[in-house]
């Protein structure tokens, strides 16, 4: 008897470079959360029955590293069921392009022209070779933050679950916060560890990490301070900054005498430790150490719109991305300025950035209305609670206002398509963006007015 042949891998190198690089990445993103689904639908990996839809959902979501769960981490999920979820949530961090860089070279395959292309472009590398030599660095820097990151926290869980328990979930939340997961061994999340100190640096310090870029770390690491630094490194270092003390102040301000959030806390410094650590986390990561759904509404809206900025480029995090809204900013300016140049940092930045800002911007917008038309429409809830929901799913951050285990089956599935598109979506863009097609017959200038 013949045992079947193995597949031929230059057929399957031929076919995938016959396929865009963007449906090749989303179809293994898409393969990645079946094969995950399958592994939660097992009997062994939850304390109960669940159904497909919930499967589905809490795959979708730890591989798009979101973290709005429709099942109790740690009272529905096994052991077996938190490891499942924790290799999703690393696989889907490591991001589409590391990603497919991995797979194809273990695969032994190369990739086509097009292919290398948007890899340079997207990863901002000048050859593939230097493509080559980010994913090591990426591998170096997720292997040591992620160690210790454990290392640290483990000397906040063990002391009070003991080696193996408080071990596990010292590994578990350096995981997930690196990759900004915002999944937690916790069913109340961190509220309990609001006041911790080495939750309140190591955590944020890891989200800060995971989500500001592959390249500007390699940059900061490898390039002279400032002088050396590329433009992209330049707006992410000073946009981060600026929204991180920026939302520690408004959150602060805002729920400085909320009873239920900052208000529970005695002493101001722990008020400030609680706003510090919910700047840093609401723009990707999804960790809490206040009751989100007891904030204000005007709290409310500000964590919607720091989720919707996101983190940056090349990275563990979704949204917008901190560069996409500076650039859009910068161009807002010229145009008052009456300027037909931006710059910033005496660096120039071309039109075909400022198009593809302006994609990026209305195809978000498109995205998320449609999906709260569709969410309010069959829904039950409020409207605000709808729209953080929805927004949070497609910055892929995780933060509820409690009401993700309210979902219907058709508000899940809304919610994973939204989840899938925040991490895909941008990829996917980029790509055809990329792909230069001059215009065959040019047409004479109409005009058209404006506002």
């Amino acid at each position: 008897m013949k045992w079947p042949a193995r597949p031929n891998r230059r057929m399957l190198s031929r076919w995938l470079a016959r396929r865009p690089p963007p449906a090749v990445l989303a179809t293994l993103y898409l393969i990645l959360i079946i094969i995950g689904a399958a592994l939660m639908y097992l009997p062994f990996t939850t304390t109960r029955p669940i159904t497909v839809m919930e499967a589905l959902f809490t795959s979708t979501s730890a591989v798009t590293v979101t973290g709005l769960v429709v099942l109790d981490t740690q009272l529905e999920l096994t052991f077996w069921g938190q490891l499942v979820v924790l290799i999703l949530i690393q696989l889907g961090g490591l991001g589409l392009m590391t990603f497919a860089v991995l797979v194809f070279s273990a695969l032994g395959m190369s990739f086509g022209i097009i292919h290398q292309t948007y890899l340079r472009e997207d990863l901002n590398q000048t050859s593939y070779e230097s493509l080559l030599a980010l994913v090591r660095t990426i591998l170096r820097v997720v292997v040591l933050a992620e160690v210790a990151g454990a290392l640290l926290l483990s000397l906040t869980f063990v002391p009070r679950f003991g080696i193996v328990e408080g071990g596990w979930h010292a590994i578990f939340h350096s995981v997930s916060a690196f990759n900004n997961a915002g999944f937690s061994t916790f069913s109340s999340g961190l509220v309990d560890l609001a006041t911790d100190p080495l939750i309140n640096i190591v955590i944020p310090g890891l989200v800060i990490l995971g989500g500001i870029g592959y390249v500007v770390i390699s940059e900061v690491r490898m390039r002279k301070f400032w002088t050396g630094w590329s433009l992209h490194t330049r707006l992410m270092i000073v946009g981060t900054i600026f929204l991180i003390v920026a939302g520690m102040l408004l959150i602060a301000l805002l729920e400085w005498n909320n009873p239920a959030t900052l208000g529970r806390f005695d002493d101001p410094g722990s008020r400030f430790a609680a706003a510090w650590f919910q700047s840093v986390i609401t723009r990707t990561a999804g960790f809490n150490t206040i009751d989100v759904g007891a904030v204000h509404d005007a709290t409310a809206l500000l964590i919607m719109a720091l989720m919707i900025v996101g983190a940056g480029p090349t990275s563990t995090g979704g949204g917008l991305k901190v560069t996409t809204v500076a650039v859009l900013l910068l161009a807002t300016l010229a145009f008052f300025r009456r300027r037909t140049h931006i710059w910033a940092f005496g660096r120039s930045i071309g039109l075909e950035e400022v198009l593809k800002v302006m994609a990026l911007v209305a195809i978000a917008a498109m995205l998320i209305f449609t999906a709260t038309f569709l969410m309010t429409a069959t829904q039950d809830g409020h409207f605000l609670d709808i729209s953080f929901e929805v927004t949070s799913a497609f910055g892929t951050v995780g933060l509820s206002r409690n009401f993700t285990f309210d979902l219907t089956g058709f508000g899940q599935g809304v919610i994973m398509v939204v989840m899938f598109l925040g991490r895909v979506g941008p990829l996917t863009l980029g790509f055809f963006l990329a792909t230069r097609v001059p215009p065959r017959v040019r047409y004479p200038e109409g005009q058209v007015h404006l506002g």
